[in-house]
């Protein structure tokens, strides 16, 4: 019976230890950082598919979007953030918030259907948006542009999603190089990044966007592969971005692989581990 009774502590102590890890691990990721992996290529040269990063999500303060969703699929689990923390949810106000910068790189939730996004913001609330024959103007003036050569990879499926990349030099063959335009971009409070072209689109010419009160435009860097604020909510895309579904601020790379799973050692980047983000 002792033996009996010893197991039983024993597999109760373990089961603890379990809950209070969880606990524990649920309060650092709604609190202070939340991870999350590159799944495509709309924000390319900046982040590429498999990059690894932990978004700080002290950096605005916190919303109902700070709680974290929980879905697993195969176990029949799918959480969002609204059923844990939706009475945080409808005020568009935020706990100790701060204002994001123009050029941050944020994860934010999608307004509609909630799924994380990672762009960079372009327009701030009161802001004029436009692009005008590839060109960003901000309040109706032109963004400083730089050209900074070709942005090349290597033309095969990418990441666990694998994607395939699309090409300015295209069509190219599977395992040719893929190659893109690549400019450097500076915004008007002096933020700079590179941003890439593949072919001329739609969206590289269109109307003014007046951002709202409590709003932000977000864009991605890679501007002829990405679905964001140029594209209205009712056409699929993103809209305008309410403040309270800001998740946080991405700062650094931590780790990034090319391959379909980070267990392939061989795929590693390792030059761009602990990589800051520009």
């Amino acid at each position: 019976m002792a033996e009996e009774g010893k197991k039983s502590s024993t597999v109760w102590e373990t089961i603890k230890t379990v809950f209070w890890a969880l606990v524990i691990a649920g309060i650092f990721r709604t609190i202070f950082f939340q991870p999350f992996w590159i799944p495509s290529g709309s924000m390319k040269d900046t982040l590429l598919i498999g990059d690894f990063l932990f978004v700080n999500k002290m950096a605005y303060g916190y919303s109902y979007a700070s709680c974290p969703s929980i879905r697993l699929q195969r176990f029949g689990i799918n959480i969002d953030a609204q059923d844990i923390c939706g009475f945080l949810d409808g005020d568009n106000t935020r706990l100790m918030g701060s204002e994001p910068e123009r050029g941050d790189i944020i994860v934010f939730r999608h307004p509609v259907h909630g799924t994380d996004f990672i762009k960079r913001v372009i327009g701030l609330p009161g802001d004029r948006v436009q692009m005008r024959d590839s060109v960003l103007y901000i309040n109706d003036e032109p963004v400083q542009l730089e050209d900074a050569g070709d942005f090349t990879e290597i033309k095969e499926r990418q990441g666990p999603l694998q994607v395939t990349p699309r090409c300015e030099n295209g069509p190219v063959g599977m395992g040719a190089e893929c190659r893109k335009s690549r400019q450097i971009e500076t915004l008007p409070n002096g933020r700079s990044h590179a941003i890439l072209n593949i072919s001329r689109q739609s969206l590289d010419d269109t109307g003014v966007f007046t951002v709202p009160e409590g709003h932000y435009f977000f864009m991605g860097d890679n501007r002829d592969n990405s679905t964001d604020s140029r594209v209205p909510l009712a056409a699929g895309g993103v809209g305008f971005v309410p403040y309270e579904n800001l998740i946080g601020r991405a700062g650094r790379v931590m780790f990034s692989s090319a391959g379909r799973s980070m267990l392939f050692f061989w795929t590693w980047r390792g030059d761009r581990f602990f990589e800051k983000l520009e």
